[in-house]
């Protein structure tokens, strides 16, 4: 029987998300745990996230699991969802900064704030929070049902900016432009929360867990 592992290291909505999973993957076993025997085992591993991007990465390191999310990176399929998405690319600047896990080329950085010669202009709400349309940059299987300009449901308060366009398969509008889903071979990464969007979210989970990793 396959299996969907969601790395559990004490900040996610793990509750929610795990039964957004299992209802769309009634064959399979969703399991939540630290554990890397366990989790190796898994066919399909998401990374969950809420909190800052420095906390994250060292209860990563405590529980040995930043090793086993890059290399587990090279031979599933893997989810990542909001800090989960924001801690693969290389390094945050959220309170001071940390190094994160690379799988991404790119930084997290702050929304801007409207500069002097732009006096008038509406300063960007932070947090970025509720509703908001992921534009899709290119077809993937991924996005199979998944309308164009679909609406998901966003928290956060700092934005991806990979280095690669390639890597960009949604983009979002709050202010300005931002990389709202990621994709390489076996990693899919979105900052937004799928198990709080309803039936496009329900319908990019669905895909996710049935998804080989391939383009």
């Amino acid at each position: 029987m396959a299996s969907i592992g969601i790395i559990d290291y004490g900040m996610g909505n793990l509750h929610s998300l795990s039964k957004a999973i299992s209802r769309v993957s009634a064959e399979d076993r969703v399991e939540v745990t630290y554990d890397p025997d366990k989790l190796v085992r898994a066919e399909h591993l998401v990374l969950p996230g809420v909190g800052g991007a420095k906390h994250c990465m060292q209860e990563l390191q405590r529980l040995e699991l930043d090793a086993f999310v890059r290399e587990a990176a090279g031979r599933v399929p893997i989810l990542g969802v909001c800090l989960g998405m924001q801690i693969m690319l290389e390094h945050s600047d959220e309170n001071g900064g940390a190094d994160t896990l690379g799988l991404f080329e790119g930084t997290v950085e702050a929304f801007p704030e409207p500069g002097p010669q732009d006096e008038g202009a509406d300063r960007i709400k932070v947090p970025h929070m509720g509703w908001n349309q992921v534009r899709h940059t290119r077809e993937h299987p991924l996005l199979e049902g998944v309308s164009e300009d679909a609406w998901f449901y966003f928290v956060h308060s700092y934005r991806a900016r990979p280095v690669h366009d390639a890597d960009v398969l949604g983009v979002t509008h709050h202010g300005l432009d931002f990389a709202s889903v990621l994709i390489k071979p076996n990693i899919f990464a979105v900052q937004f929360h799928p198990e709080k969007s309803q039936g496009a979210g329900m319908t990019l989970l669905a895909n996710f867990v049935h998804w080989d990793g391939q383009a």
